[in-house]
């Protein structure tokens, strides 16, 4: 009787879930992905969900930054800001030495901050950051690039582009 009462006690409390493992994620990698090679929606959220319990579960594991990395890269293409600041600052808080805190940073001030929410102040602060904590990255020349561009359209910036070509020429 005792053993039968551990039993449901245990299933009720959720114990006997099944941690997820490198294949999981590589299953629902597969899926992330149209046959056109477009985001799959409907999935994305699942998948980046997956690879957050994954990290929740494993915050040791070797490529648990990396995990992390991809679920904020699929809330960003999702356009779900909130989402993937919170990621972006697990990411920085959990890994700050990792390869990839500073392109989290680059991916905030770009494509959340920059183009999705039009808040350059946020995004001068994301890019700030890369430079300061990460001075000798590579993404480092490319943010103060795009600090120099913060508040342009796409329009100014090409015309700058090709304003700068004809100068040289």
């Amino acid at each position: 009787m005792a053993f039968a009462l551990l039993t449901v006690g245990l299933l009720a409390c959720g114990e006997t879930e099944k941690k997820l493992t490198y294949y999981d994620l590589k299953d629902a990698e597969k899926t992330l992905f149209n046959a056109d090679q477009s985001l799959n929606e409907v999935v994305a959220p699942d998948v980046a969900e997956k690879y957050c319990q994954f990290v929740d579960e494993n915050p040791k594991d070797s490529l648990a930054d990396e995990w992390l990395y991809h679920a904020l890269e699929i809330n960003v293409m999702l356009k779900d800001a909130q989402k993937s600041e919170e990621l972006c600052d697990q990411l920085l808080k959990k890994y700050p030495q990792s390869h990839w805190a500073p392109i989290s940073l680059f991916l905030m001030g770009n494509y959340v901050y920059d183009e999705q929410l039009n808040d350059t102040a946020k995004a001068h602060a994301a890019y700030q950051r890369l430079i300061d904590e990460y001075p000798d990255d590579k993404l480092v020349d490319d943010a103060q690039q795009a600090i120099g561009f913060l508040g342009w359209t796409p329009e100014q910036i090409m015309n700058h582009f090709l304003m700068s070509q004809f100068e040289e020429e």
